[in-house]
C-alpha cells in the first residue's frame, strides 16, 4: 500500500526559501508520477510540479524558475521553493499517480491514486 508524509512546511517572509519532503513508501519509482498540488484558502487545488524516472520535471507557469522538484535518497521526494510570495501561500500535498507524468497530470490533480496529508506553507512579511 502507498503513504506518503509530507514535512517541511513553515513560515517565511517573501523572498524566503523553504524545502518541503515527501517520504513515500510502498511504491516504485520509475512506475510512478510524483507530484505536488497545492491549494489555497477558498480556492481548487493547483498542480504545482511532476517529477517520474522516464522524463523531465514539469512546473506550473506560477513557480517555473522559483521551485524545483526533484528525487532524494531513497524513496523521498522534495520540493525546493525559492522566492516566495505571499501567492504561494496554501496547504502542499505530496501526491502519486500509477502510471507516467503528463501535461495532463500537472493540470488536473484528481489524477492522482495517492495523496499524503499535506503541510502548511504560509508566506507573509
Amino acid at each position: 500500500q502507498v503513504h506518503l508524509v509530507e514535512s517541511g512546511g513553515g513560515s517565511v517572509q517573501p523572498g524566503g526559501s523553504l524545502r518541503l519532503s515527501c517520504e513515500a513508501s510502498g511504491l516504485t519509482y520509475r512506475r510512478y508520477c510524483m507530484g505536488w498540488v497545492r491549494q489555497a484558502p477558498g480556492k481548487e487545488r493547483e498542480g504545482v510540479a511532476t517529477i517520474d524516472g522516464a522524463g523531465p520535471s514539469s512546473y506550473a507557469d506560477s513557480v517555473k524558475g522559483r521551485f524545483t522538484i526533484s528525487q532524494g535518497k531513497g524513496k523521498n521526494f522534495l520540493l525546493q521553493m525559492n522566492s516566495l510570495k505571499p501567492e504561494d501561500t496554501g496547504m502542499y500535498y505530496c501526491a502519486a499517480l500509477d502510471g507516467p507524468c503528463s501535461s495532463e497530470v500537472l493540470a488536473r490533480s484528481t489524477l492522482y491514486n495517492y495523496w499524503g496529508q499535506g503541510t502548511q506553507v504560509t508566506v507573509s512579511s
